[in-house]
């Protein structure tokens, strides 16, 4: 009949106003940079929309640069819009993220069960290296752990995560870690 599978990496993602993504810079157009965030067209975001950012003191945004902002402006009549403050001035976490990283991207799917307030998948991870990471809502994770080896391990296991159960996750990492 008339059903249709689409495959799940195919989706674009469509911005949603309040949703925190991973953008990379793609071009400078006078006081606006040019960021893709995934969707079917660039968002822009103002020099200014940095925490302290004034016309004499301009973040140092180049392109290529990963951005982890979020959308003020997001419907389907306007170019998407970001900034890397909150309502109050502050970065709270935003702004450009470290070069030494590993970016990749995941479903949707994922994205939400990692966001989740009772996630237990960074919890557990946690426990097996320090690391830091940064989750779009676009579908792209950022993550930087002490050694290659060990991001890569991390990424391993995140990109597994969406089709393990908990109980082959926590046997995976008990592995890892030796247990």
């Amino acid at each position: 009949g008339g059903a249709y599978w689409v495959d799940s990496q195919q989706k674009r993602y469509v911005p949603v106003k309040g949703d925190h993504v991973i953008g990379i810079v793609t071009a400078k157009a006078g006081d606006v940079f040019r960021l893709d965030v995934g969707g079917s067209e660039p968002a822009s975001l103002s020099y200014l929309a940095f925490e302290g950012a004034t016309k004499r003191n301009r973040p140092n945004v180049q392109v290529g640069d990963l951005i982890y902002g979020q959308f003020v402006v997001a419907n389907k009549d306007m170019e998407p819009e970001m900034v890397c403050i909150d309502s109050s001035g502050k970065s709270s976490g935003m702004g450009i993220i470290g070069q030494d990283g590993f970016l990749f991207k995941v479903s949707l799917g994922l994205i939400r069960k990692l966001l989740a307030p009772k996630c237990e998948i960074i919890q557990e991870l946690s426990q097996l290296y320090p690391f830091e990471l940064v989750i779009g809502m676009n579908g792209r994770i950022w993550v930087k752990a002490k050694t290659v080896q060990q991001t890569l391990i991390i990424v391993n296991i995140l990109e597994a995560c969406e089709y393990m159960t908990a109980e082959q996750r926590k046997q995976a990492l008990a592995k890892l870690s030796g247990n």
